[in-house]
C-alpha cells in the first residue's frame, strides 16, 4: 500500500535545480522533492506521497496522524525494509506474521 504520510522538514537544499529536503516521518528520514511546495520551510510539516511534498500540514494534525499510523503499524509497512520483515518472520505468510512477532516478544 502506498500512503500519503505527514513528515517534518529537517533541512532543504537545491540539487541540480530541484528543491529537495530530508523529511522525518516519525523517526524514518527520507529524501523528498519540494517542487510542489516552493515556500515550505525547515521545521514545517507536509503531506508526502511517492517522494513529493504535496500539501502543507499543521503540526498538531501531522503528529496525530503519525501516532495513528505508528499504532496501526502503517509506518513500518510503508517505510520498513521488506527483507528485514521477512527475516524477522522467517518467511511466514502474512496471516502468520502477528503470531511470529508475538512469539519473538516472549
Amino acid at each position: 500500500m502506498c500512503l500519503a504520510v505527514p513528515g517534518r522538514v529537517l533541512d532543504i537544499e537545491e540539487r541540480d535545480g530541484t528543491r529537495m529536503a530530508n523529511v522525518d516521518f516519525g523517526g524514518v528520514v527520507k529524501e523528498v522533492c519540494l517542487e510542489y511546495l516552493p515556500d515550505l520551510q525547515v521545521g514545517e510539516y507536509a503531506i508526502v506521497h511517492v517522494g513529493f511534498a504535496l500539501q502543507r500540514l499543521d503540526e498538531e494534525s501531522a503528529k496525530r496522524t503519525l501516532e495513528l499510523f505508528a499504532t496501526l503499524g502503517m509506518l513500518q509497512e510503508e517505510f520498513g525494509d521488506p527483507w528485514e520483515l521477512a527475516a524477522e518472520t522467517g518467511g511466514a505468510a502474512p496471516t502468520e506474521v502477528e503470531d511470529v512477532i508475538e512469539e519473538a516478544r516472549k
